[in-house]
């Protein structure tokens, strides 16, 4: 139940970054449930791979090279749909911290709902 929840807050928080900010373009609501299923399994599989690759250029620059990491799979998940437009590498960057902004909040009621 927490898993269908977390979908659909997911979804809607990319419906909001789509609403807040004009690089990132949803075209419907199916289209952010696709875009959060896609992003969500770019976040289990791929994230973790990159992380490690990349560790040493994140090392060096404190952590800030995360960001990009994100950018670069948020910039993935809407090539691999239609539904989901960035305008590029900046939009990418910028939607990705919204959207990482709003997951907090989704996590934070996600808690709050569900406690272990």
């Amino acid at each position: 139940m927490k898993l269908i929840f977390n979908w659909l807050l997911s979804a809607t928080a990319l419906l909001a970054v789509a609403y807040l900010y004009s690089g990132v373009v949803l075209t419907s609501f199916t289209a952010a449930l696709l875009a959060a299923a896609v992003l969500g399994a770019l976040n289990v599989v791929v994230r973790p791979i990159l992380i490690l690759l990349t560790l040493p250029v994140t090392v060096v620059t404190l952590g800030l090279f995360l960001f990009v990491i994100n950018a670069m799979l948020f910039w993935a998940a809407a090539s691999l749909l239609s539904g989901l437009n960035v305008r590029g590498f900046g939009a990418a960057l910028v939607g990705s911290l919204i959207y990482s902004a709003l997951q907090l909040a989704v996590d934070f009621i996600l808690e709050r709902l569900f406690p272990n």
